[in-house]
């Protein structure tokens, strides 16, 4: 069956999105932040004018007011020669509906000059009205305050004689700031393109690790699993991500490897009674009625061999998933009891009438352990003679439990592999009942509460030893068998213990 296509990577990638995104989120946090600024400092600069324009009103009735004047004409030229301009500003005055005075000094803006401004202000302050206005005429902006000037009594019938004019050009005002504006953005500009390049630096260096990873999936396969994504000394997120990345493949391999072992295992074992079946079946005479007899009775006993070696297998599949177990504190004296108790039901076996046990309360999984032990003493039963002792001993933190026989024992070179799927011992043959899971499953029990199953010589027999470091929790005295700090971590969460790691 081909492969199915793999799709095409889009050019908008993970990385140019979140550089993307980043530089985008920079450039409108800056110019927002910029804009606030700036329509600030604008509402600023135009508050100013009107506060200078008031300033300059107070100053020219202060001139006014502080002296005897023969005219309103006297009155405004002090007025016009004593008030200095500012920047952007000019002043004017203007007597009887002419520009008349002007300052002794270049201004910037040249009232008289603009078009139409002296006959708007004559105009305007004709009812002797202090007049506030904004002149907006031939592309040029000006707020401007215009006052009558008067010397003794007022004729309101008649309009002013002397009035004194002073504006600020709005526009070149606020030029200062609309400069600062320029360069502000330019920066800005600048900034966030140098950001987003930096930004596509750091992330092809942060992000390598995921494209290796993205490498390495594409060339793996099921006959090829060696190959792992090189890591580094960074501790980031993503180099841990390519760490475990590299851990699931050396589980999936290693499952990968033992599911083929287990094929070519399975293979082997069904193949002798497949072949003793059909060769027993096609020799068989049907008319002699014993040899019929003998050829079902035969066919039987390898089938339900067969179906014992199909349990065995499912039962040890049980076994690799988490919620098989339920471990928790356990009285080990107790427990060992119990499982000598239940061995003795077991056909043909002699259990010792003295059970060794270690008055301590350890974690694990009873049922889990009884399996396993009562596996070992079938196992005896099977392969020696004479009593079999059961039982238990702690060696600080860690538990043994042990079933001991007094058989011929186990020869050196199989004692690294006895534990191993379809291993038999020397007294086992093809028509032994056994499947040859049994020891498997021991070993699977104790890797499940991260321990080991071992064998080892003992008085003339053979000691099959379950251990179980760190799984005393109570020793013999009542007291913990761990530090404080290994206890914490060992309660937090039962997914967390090493048994239910695959």
């Amino acid at each position: 069956m081909p492969e199915p296509a793999r799709p095409r990577l889009r050019p908008w990638t993970v990385r140019s999105r979140i550089v993307g995104l980043l530089t985008l989120l920079s450039l409108v946090t800056v110019f927002v932040a910029g804009g606030v600024a700036y329509f600030a400092e604008r509402a600023r600069a135009l508050e100013q004018i009107e506060s200078n324009l008031r300033s300059a009103l107070d100053s020219g009735s202060f001139i006014v007011g502080e002296a005897e004047w023969d005219s309103a004409e006297e009155a405004l030229s002090a007025v016009v020669q004593r008030l200095a301009p500012d920047d952007n500003t000019g002043t004017l005055g203007i007597v009887d509906g002419q520009a008349a005075l002007v300052p002794g000094i270049d201004t910037d803006v040249r009232l008289e000059r603009l078009p139409g401004f002296v006959e708007r202000v004559v105009a305007e302050t004709a009812e002797h009205d202090v007049v506030v206005g904004t002149y907006a005429e031939s592309g040029r902006t000006v707020r401007y305050l215009a006052a009558p000037v008067t010397v003794g009594e007022v004729d309101a019938s008649a309009p002013p004689a002397a009035v004194f004019a002073t504006g600020y050009d709005v526009a070149a005002e606020l030029a200062e700031l609309d400069g600062a504006a320029r360069v502000f953005t330019i920066t800005a500009l600048a900034t966030t393109a140098a950001t987003f390049l930096l930004g596509l630096l750091v992330s092809d260096r942060l992000l390598r690790p995921i494209r290796r990873m993205r490498e390495v999936a594409e060339r793996s396969s099921a006959a090829n699993l060696s190959e792992r994504i090189p890591v580094g000394s960074g501790r980031d997120d993503v180099s841990q991500l390519a760490i475990t990345v590299n851990g699931m493949l050396d589980r999936l391999g290693g499952a990968i490897d033992s599911q083929r072992e287990l094929l070519r295992d399975v293979g082997h074992e069904l193949k002798t009674p497949l072949t003793i079946v059909r060769g027993h079946l096609e020799l068989v005479d049907e008319r002699d009625p014993a040899d019929v007899v003998a050829t079902r009775e035969l066919a039987i006993d390898e089938l339900d061999r067969m179906a014992q070696l199909v349990d065995d297998l499912r039962a040890a599949a049980r076994l690799r998933d988490p919620d098989a177990f339920d471990i928790r504190e356990t009285d080990v004296a107790a427990l060992v009891e119990q499982i000598a108790h239940k061995a003795r039901a077991i056909d043909g076996a002699e259990i010792a009438p003295l059970v060794e046990a270690a008055p301590v309360h350890a974690r694990l999984d009873p049922a889990r352990i009884t399996q396993a032990m009562l596996q070992l003493v079938a196992n005896a039963v099977r392969h020696a003679t004479g009593p079999i002792a059961i039982g238990a001993r702690a060696r600080g933190a860690e538990l043994e439990l042990f079933v001991r026989d007094r058989g011929p024992g186990v020869p050196d070179e199989l004692k690294r592999v006895i534990f191993e799927r379809f291993h038999r011992g020397l007294a086992e043959g093809r028509g032994d009942e056994g499947s040859g899971l049994g020891l498997a499953i021991v070993a699977l029990i104790a890797e499940r509460h991260g321990g080991t199953a071992a064998v080892a010589d003992a008085d003339g027999g053979s000691e099959f030893v379950l251990s179980l470091p760190r799984a005393v929790v109570v020793d013999a005295r009542g007291a913990p068998a761990h530090p404080p700090d290994w206890t914490d971590t060992r309660e937090t969460s039962t997914e967390e213990q090493p048994w239910h790691r695959s």
